[in-house]
């Protein structure tokens, strides 16, 4: 009986490595394979007749509401042009800095990081803007290569970022089944505003790492021109779309808007800035409405096939098996703690963020948050883990979206030297939240 549900993860997970689309396999492979061990008396076919319910909950919930609104306002700054102007009206900003243009691509990689929270639109859009300026201006090709990279991945750490806003939701829940299983009935709660708060110190200690080593690091002669400092759109492209971005950071923080309200407010005032720089038109709009619409059934399918998976799961037993495997692991909490992130970090090689938060992360959590864990640091814990897996050679997400757009003389080798240095920087804040844990709490 144990056998079966580890078989099922194995008979998925191949589905998965051979292409098949992630959506579908969850929900068809899943489904067909109950069905097939049914017959064996293995798996009650009538757990089936919930997923109706499943669908009906996830369509209805109000926190997830938040990832459509958060995807449109960073596709309008990306259509419109302001990312571009932005990055390009930074550079000049900090032209009289040494390194100005690496500066500004920490900074806008940051920002555009937390508009979008998608690892590969960030680093296709800022390797299409800026790596050819940077090797134009001299810097070396490892290191703006590493850089764009690194920068990319900020989305799954820097708030209000869809990252956070996924995995708040599947912590929320693995929180109370994990209480409901401890027989605690005067239960405590997790939300996304918990996670973007516990995220700031972290994220802005991986940001920071950037900028010191950007700042200190000999990388090239720059050429700059001083006179197009008095060139830059202070309002529009700086401190319009930087207040954008705080004000929807702050209405949550403060506890003013909830995560969706706020999204809403942050994809209003993106149309608003777009529309008074008049950076968008008809056809900008449509294809706006399209990638929108576009991105955000991709993920909505994920979460539904995701979770008809774990509905299969639980009912071949799975909840007992990994809750036996978490018993028998030695060092106690530290032990299993470490099991969980290392296998995390293994299936960022091969997987991405949605399919993960929603399809393993609510099998570990809830014998973690048994043990004792605090549900905000262990989610944070979560996105920073993912983050190095997407920039780790050799199978990084965000080293193949750079080697997508990046020039043909660009080497791969040199992506993955480039890279190094900023995962020694986020193995570093990893520690640090590790044995500092009030740094998130």
């Amino acid at each position: 009986m144990e056998i079966i549900p580890i078989f099922f993860v194995i008979v998925i997970c191949a589905a998965l490595l051979l292409g098949y689309p992630v959506a579908f396999t969850l929900a068809g492979g899943s489904i067909l394979f109950g069905l097939i061990v049914s017959f064996f008396g293995y798996f009650d076919i009538g757990l089936l007749k919930t997923i109706p319910i499943r669908i009906f909950g996830i369509m209805n919930n109000q926190t997830l509401l938040a990832v459509p609104l958060f995807i449109f306002m960073g596709v309008v700054l990306e259509k419109s042009g302001i990312a571009a102007q932005m990055l390009s009206d930074f550079a000049k900003a900090f032209s009289r800095l040494r390194n100005g243009l690496a500066i500004s691509i920490v900074v806008v990689g940051g920002l555009l990081a937390a508009s979008t929270g998608i690892v590969g639109a960030t680093v296709v859009t800022m390797g299409l803007m800026s790596l050819p300026v940077m090797l134009k201006q001299g810097y070396q090709v490892k290191f703006s290569t590493g850089l764009i990279a690194a920068t990319g991945t900020l989305g799954q750490i820097i708030p209000p970022s869809i990252a956070l806003v996924l995995l708040g939701d599947v912590m929320s829940n693995a929180y109370q089944k994990a209480q409901n299983n401890m027989g605690i009935f005067s239960q405590e709660t997790v939300s996304v505003g918990d996670l973007f708060i516990g995220a700031i110190v972290p994220g802005a200690l991986i940001g920071i790492g950037f900028l010191i080593y950007v700042i200190f690091m000999k990388h090239g002669k720059e050429i700059t021109n001083a006179d197009e400092y008095s060139e830059i759109d202070w309002l529009g492209s700086l401190l319009m779309p930087i207040s954008l971005i705080l004000l929807v950071l702050g209405s949550i923080v403060s506890g003013v808007a909830t995560p969706t309200e706020a999204a809403g407010m942050g994809a209003l005032g993106a149309l608003f800035i777009a529309g008074c720089r008049k950076k968008i038109g008809w056809s900008e709009s449509k294809e706006i409405s399209y990638k929108t619409a576009t991105i955000t059934a991709m993920i909505f399918a994920i979460l539904i096939g995701a979770s008809i998976f774990s509905l299969i799961f639980r009912g071949l037993g799975g909840d007992e098996l990994m809750e036996a495997i978490f018993g028998l692991l030695p060092g106690g909490i530290f032990g299993a703690l470490f099991f969980v992130m290392f296998f995390i970090f293994l299936l960022g090689f091969i997987l991405d963020f949605i399919e993960i938060c929603y399809v393993f992360i609510p099998l570990v959590a809830p014998p973690l948050l048994m043990l004792g864990i605090d549900p905000v640091w262990l989610s944070i814990l979560f996105a920073i883990i993912l983050q190095t897996s997407f920039l780790t050679p050799p199978f990084g997400f965000s080293l193949f979206y750079l080697r997508g757009v990046a020039p043909a003389e660009v080497k791969t080798k040199d992506i993955y030297a480039g890279v190094l240095p900023f995962i020694g920087i986020q193995l570093l804040v990893l520690i640090m939240v590790l044995i500092m844990p009030w740094l998130v709490l």
